[in-house]
């Protein structure tokens, strides 16, 4: 158990200053990794309820699965020897099902009425599907024909194919899946190790906000980053506490925040993120706790805040939705499932031609644009939402994944090479 982290590991909450007036992506994912790690407990978990919680500990195979040579159809075993001497003509002496062990041992010129993963008599290699086959009656005695032509070994599952006594299933730190789940019960485990569901506090603010099922007035809006950033967050696994929406009041803030941190692992934030004189988090963060991140040299998502209050992690996001779409992936799902005991995520990026210009990008700054896939002329290319402001859900919504366009790039021709994420890199289907 020294592998697992301690209970109530603390985060790296020393103040953190950098001379950059915007820090660069790579710069703000190193300085998050730096400061996060595992501090969440560790449980005893039962099987079936563990897809989708993080392993705190490897999982090796406890036994040979499967454990013994088994047939992979309904049919005849035998030996593939004996053909050329019965003629295709076998005495059909045994009858085995599964979960039954043969009744006798294999005879020379002999098969074995065989059925779905029953285990196969020392001595036979084969399995001749039953449907291949003719069955007779002679001298009061069963034969089957097999028909020419089969391989050794044909229909065959060897023992230890799937997995071999030790071999590793899943590591400390991997997001079960259903296919792990299923390995794992292969090899007979009830219970596994897992780590805790962090507490996660969602936070909306702004005198404009409202929840819908309420009427609202011209000068309001709706508060669609609670739900989405609620359905992003359901995938992680974590448990999520709703502090509602909070007006533009510091006093207000600063008391919710102080009663929050201390019975969460984790707070997110939308909205209130920038210097406007009714922008109260980046002061409450300053008052509370730490600040360690603000001000990005990224688009969307500039004003993206991380830091901490005790204990407790701090993420600001931005107030429009796109923004916090974009934040949520690249910043805040790495800080959770790292806090949550899972490995640091790397998503894969593919570089596709490109189906758009852009002739001028500001350099300096990485920008991540809403990347729809269409084919042309037979082969895939990514095309970009037409418009980029950030609080067009419907662009979200029509997306495949995101354009990723380094801080070097300053235009962008059609038919170039442009580096594409998938929105399945973050765990999110398509």
């Amino acid at each position: 158990m020294s592998d697992l982290p301690d209970k109530g590991r603390k985060l790296l909450d020393d103040c953190f200053l950098h001379d950059k007036d915007r820090l660069r992506h790579d710069d703000a994912l190193a300085l998050i990794r730096q400061r996060v790690g595992p501090v969440a407990d560790v449980e005893t978990v039962r099987l079936e309820d563990t897809a989708g919680r993080i392993l705190a500990e490897p999982v090796v195979s406890s036994r040979t699965v499967p454990p013994h040579d088994n047939s992979a159809v309904d049919g005849y075993a035998f030996c593939q020897a004996d053909y050329a001497e019965t003629g295709g003509w076998f005495a059909v002496t045994d009858r085995v099902a599964a979960g039954h062990a043969p009744k006798t041992a294999h005879q020379p010129g002999a098969a074995a009425r065989i059925f779905t993963g029953a285990i196969m008599p020392a001595g036979a290699d084969s399995v001749a599907m039953q449907e291949d086959c003719e069955t007779h009656d002679q001298d009061g005695k069963p034969f089957v024909v097999i028909p020419p032509g089969l391989k050794a070994g044909a229909n065959r599952r060897k023992a230890g194919e799937d997995l071999a006594l030790g071999d590793p299933i899943a590591d400390r730190g991997q997001t079960l899946r259903p296919q792990d789940v299923a390995a794992i019960a292969s090899t007979g485990l009830g219970e596994i190790k897992v780590f805790s569901k962090l507490r996660v506090a969602l936070v909306s603010t702004g005198d404009e906000i409202v929840r819908p099922g309420v009427s609202a007035t011209e000068n309001q809006s709706y508060d669609s980053n609670h739900f989405l950033l609620r359905a992003l967050l359901q995938p992680l696994g974590v448990a999520i506490t709703d502090l509602g929406v909070l007006a533009d009041d510091a006093d207000l803030i600063n008391a919710v925040l102080a009663d929050a941190a201390p019975n969460h692992d984790a707070i997110i934030t939308t909205g209130g993120a920038s210097r406007g004189e009714e922008d109260h988090l980046l002061t409450s963060l300053d008052d509370l706790g730490s600040r360690h991140m603000w001000q990005l040299a990224v688009k969307p998502g500039r004003p993206m805040m991380f830091g901490q209050i005790g204990d407790c992690a701090f993420l600001g996001l931005p107030g429009n939705p796109v923004a916090a779409f974009v934040c949520f992936l690249l910043y805040a799902r790495p800080v959770l499932l790292t806090l949550g005991g899972g490995a640091w995520p790397e998503p894969v990026r593919y570089a596709l031609p490109a189906a758009f210009n852009i002739e001028k990008k500001k350099t300096d700054r990485r920008e991540f644009l809403r990347g729809r896939l269409e084919r042309r002329d037979g082969v895939l290319h990514v095309a970009k939402f037409e418009r980029d402001g950030s609080g067009l859900i419907t662009s979200l919504r029509e997306a495949d994944g995101l354009i990723e366009l380094e801080e070097d790039c300053s235009q962008v021709a059609s038919g170039s090479s442009v580096a594409f994420i998938p929105f399945s890199q973050f765990g999110l289907s398509g």
